[in-house]
């Protein structure tokens, strides 16, 4: 029986009907069905390619419309900063760059060549990182090894040397490089006996160290070196300080005082110290000297040529341009990258000379 619209609007009005829609569904078993439900992977693993699971694991369907993750811009960590800021300051000086990629060297560069003796206690495990595999170097230039022993040996340039037997194995060992002066005595071996002889030059490297230490607020067992090298006629102390004072001048410190000290592989040497005027006392800053005869001889420089070095951590100044009092802080898995990215620009002002 029908009846029509109006009628049906009628009968609603007086509340003798009521509007009931009435839905059924029909239920099959389809292509995906299971017994139990199987939550959907989203993402293929390591451990499902290597055990197989990936054969039989359900994958959610891939979206290829959705946008993903908005990518921010790069940010420079502070150390890199204070680092271009350095390396500019010394090619702004006339420094060249030396090739430090390699972190691994053998014992013959890294201590041997800078005539440290064999029993030094730098050279135990607990202060150095020595490799397994490789455990040992392929070669060395034989001519200037043999130098190198007779001069450990026996001495030589007025030297004594350290007269003990020195122990070829010993000096092929592998190590993670303790100072990058192991690439300044390769650069000083090259600019003895390249082509046309020497030539007076100067080198600067900034770049990563390794060092078996107790880690605390001030110290990590991986650090960076700041060094730097000339090399040419008859230099003396003088020129290795007015050096030291031009550089540290240009990262505006000028308040300089020099300590003797003691190194292996230069004499005389001294301990920088810089007056610091947030902390308002001296501080250790480098350390610098001049390369030993028993160094540089074996190496075939001529006789007048002298080599004045100094070296810093790059992570001193860095931490007190940005007040960071924990090392930690600034290098390392415990970084806080918001510190990276609203670290600001790193900028040296040369300090003015003041006139008497």
């Amino acid at each position: 029986m029908s009846h029509s619209k109006k009628a049906i609007a009628a009968l609603k009005r007086r509340k003798l009907i009521s509007l009931v829609t009435r839905k059924s569904y029909t239920i099959n078993r389809g292509p995906s069905y299971a017994p139990t439900r199987t939550k959907k992977a989203a993402d293929l693993t390591k451990e499902m390619l290597d055990s197989g699971a990936w054969k039989s694991t359900p994958f959610k369907p891939y979206n290829f419309q959705t946008l993903g993750e908005s990518v921010n811009g790069g940010y420079l960590h502070p150390l890199l900063k204070v680092r271009s800021e350095f390396r500019k300051i010394l090619m702004e000086m006339g420094f060249s760059e030396m090739p430090t990629n390699k972190w691994v060297e053998s014992s013959f560069w890294n201590f041997d060549s800078l005539f440290q003796p064999q029993s030094h206690p730098a050279r135990d495990a607990h202060d150095t990182f020595f490799i397994k595999d490789p455990a040992q170097t392929v070669s060395v230039p034989e001519e200037y090894y043999e130098r190198v022993k007779s001069m450990h040996e026996v001495g030589g340039s007025g030297s004594i040397g350290y007269r003990y037997d020195f122990k070829r194995e010993e000096a092929f060992k592998n190590l993670l490089r303790t100072h990058t002066t192991a690439i300044s005595s390769q650069m000083l071996y090259k600019l003895a006996n390249q082509e046309g002889g020497f030539q007076p030059a100067r080198y600067f490297s900034i770049d990563r160290v390794f060092r078996n230490e107790t880690m605390d607020a001030t110290h990590l067992c991986e650090f960076h070196q700041v060094e730097g090298l000339v090399a040419d006629y008859n230099l003396s102390l003088g020129d290795l300080i007015g050096t030291i004072e031009t550089f540290f001048k240009k990262i505006g410190i000028t308040q300089l005082r020099f300590k003797p000290a003691f190194n292996p592989y230069t004499e005389p040497s001294m301990e920088i110290f810089g007056y610091h005027p947030d902390l308002k006392k001296w501080t250790e800053i480098g350390n610098s000297g001049m390369f030993r005869p028993e160094m540089l001889t074996p190496m075939g420089l001529p006789e007048n040529v002298r080599v004045i070095a100094w070296g810093l951590s790059l992570e001193r100044p860095t931490m007190i341009k940005y007040r960071i009092d924990n090392i930690r802080n600034l290098f390392g898995h415990k970084v806080d990258m918001g510190m990276t990215k609203n670290a600001p620009v790193c900028r040296f002002e040369e300090a003015e000379t003041q006139q008497a």
